[in-house]
């Protein structure tokens, strides 16, 4: 059961139809915990209710914008991400209000990532550990542009600020658009290996393809909403090259009225630190 004593954060998890995950995961939170549904139709709600957590029932599918409406209900200043089927390592949460409070130009702590019973390293933790971007001066670790979101906890004010994750990605890659806008506003992001997630995905209701899709598609999106027009360009064109890209493009074409407007380039320094990385 969460520990209602812990008053520095809250864990939030956005969800839909996976009672049969929250139904183990819940039970190894730390700390009081929201449960933002996606319009289940599976009783996922009353799951999350019998292990104790605060459920926010949304009347649609927002996919990771639910993430936002929980951190607006919660109270504490920091707000941990989980997914339904993901939970942080006990003395974590902790240990993160400690970093977070000695380092308060710092929005945003990655955690290291360690997958199934195996405890296998999550790549994408691997690849921040490399630190590509360095570790500037005042940050608790090396410098990140990017993360998976249920292994970070952030500063709930500036999170809100930033926006929060967007309606428009919904699932799948959404993690760009917050980093760019977090950096953007003059917050840092780091990773902090000594923080630690578990995370025990399941194959249940998954489709890698489709989900390949959507992150490609979200990644042009973001391209288009944050970067330069030349980059946006390349990464059309590249996207031209495999069936997987040309429905991506596709479905960011579709998606593209509803943020047109939307488009505000990131500082140079930004846009200097994401060219770094791998990718377009």
């Amino acid at each position: 059961m969460p520990d209602p004593t812990n008053a520095d954060v809250t864990v939030v998890v956005a969800t839909r139809d996976r009672a049969g995950e929250l139904r183990r995961s819940l039970r190894r939170h730390a700390a009081p915990v929201i449960v933002a549904d996606n319009a289940s139709r599976d009783g996922t709600p009353a799951v999350a209710e019998a292990a104790g957590a605060t459920v926010l029932r949304l009347p649609r599918n927002r996919g990771a914008a639910a993430r936002n409406a929980g951190a607006q209900l919660a109270a504490t200043p920091y707000v941990a991400f989980a997914d339904d089927d993901s939970w942080w390592a006990p003395g974590a949460l902790e240990r993160a209000v400690e970093i977070l409070d000695a380092h308060p130009r710092t929005a945003l702590l990655a955690a290291r990532i360690l997958v199934g019973e195996e405890e296998r390293p999550e790549p994408v933790s691997e690849e921040m550990a490399r630190a590509p971007l360095g570790r500037p001066d005042g940050l608790p670790g090396p410098a990140v542009l990017g993360f998976l979101a249920c292994s970070v906890i952030v500063r709930r004010d500036a999170f809100l600020d930033a926006g929060g994750f967007s309606d428009v990605l919904h699932f799948g890659g959404e993690e760009e658009l917050l980093a760019l806008d977090l950096a953007a506003a003059g917050w840092g992001l780091a990773y902090v290996p000594e923080l630690v997630v578990h995370h025990h995905p399941s194959a249940l209701g998954r489709d890698p393809a489709a989900r390949r899709r959507r992150q490609a598609r979200n990644r042009l999106l973001t391209a288009w909403l944050r970067r330069p027009l030349p980059v946006v360009a390349r990464a059309a064109a590249s996207a031209l090259g495999s069936r997987d890209g040309r429905a991506a493009l596709a479905g960011a074409a579709r998606a593209l009225p509803s943020v047109a407007g939307a488009r505000r380039p990131v500082p140079p320094a930004v846009e200097a630190a994401r060219a770094r990385l791998s990718g377009y």
